[in-house]
């Protein structure tokens, strides 16, 4: 990322942003538009790609933004996307060529490093859902993670994600990344709801006892943990502001 600032390696385009998806569900132009005001603000270095239904790729014609198109369609024919997001499927081999990078979400149930060992296999990244209908707990998250970094396996993560630290039965981002980030800990640091118990400055991202540098950072996001998915990309960043980690 050419950055030794451990703000700027572990949030950097980290968040996906999916402004036409539930809860935040805005119309496609007032979605475009919110959008558009991300990537004027501030803290637009957290932005990563816009999210859209493959059914809908065709309003984005003139828009220059890296996207992510979640295949409730087929992708147009000479849509320009840089990756797919699908839910898994048996015959995975069709989503191959459809985008530089392909997600697959993936249940957090029985059968799960088997699914897993598919992904890898295909060269797709795993998706997995930390909440919506149904939250998973901590120790499937937990599961999750460990088994994704074990096959070096890239994912995204989206849903519930709403809060830096995790509150009232939802997951928090900043307990994510500290679950991919210090190995040995995931249930622990998965259940943390002390906001002070977390740091992210220039210099490390901390929580409790354990560090990480800005290289460790890198390592993470490019080997495991690419994004994270959001319907609304100023609500996280609010949560930022007020723990003080933004603005830089």
């Amino acid at each position: 990322m050419g950055t030794t600032d451990a703000r700027r390696v572990l949030l950097g385009q980290l968040i996906d942003h999916a402004p036409t998806f539930p809860p935040a569900l805005l119309a496609p132009d007032a979605a475009l538009a919110e959008d558009e005001r991300a990537v004027a603000s501030s803290s637009s270095f957290v932005l990563g790609r816009l999210v859209w239904r493959a059914s809908g790729l065709g309003l984005l014609a003139s828009s220059r933004r890296p996207v992510s198109a979640v295949l409730d369609a087929p992708v147009p024919e000479g849509a320009a996307v840089e990756a797919v997001e699908a839910t898994y499927r048996e015959d995975l081999d069709s989503l191959a060529c459809l985008a530089p990078e392909v997600f697959v979400e993936v249940a957090l149930a029985d059968g799960l490093e088997g699914r897993l060992d598919r992904l890898a296999g295909c060269g797709f990244r795993a998706k997995v859902r930390c909440g919506g209908e149904v939250v998973p707990d901590v120790a499937a998250l937990a599961e999750f993670v460990r088994a994704c970094r074990e096959r070096r396996l890239p994912f995204k993560a989206t849903a519930g994600l709403h809060h830096a630290v995790c509150t009232n039965g939802e997951h928090g981002f900043l307990n994510l990344l500290a679950a991919v980030t210090f190995e040995g800990d995931e249930e622990a640091v998965l259940s943390e709801q002390d906001a002070s118990a977390f740091s992210l400055d220039a210099g490390a991202f901390a929580w409790r006892d354990r560090s990480a540098t800005a290289a460790e950072l890198e390592r993470v996001r490019s080997e495991t943990i690419r994004s994270i998915g959001s319907c609304s990309f100023f609500e996280p960043v609010e949560e930022l502001e007020l723990l003080g980690v933004l603005p830089l």
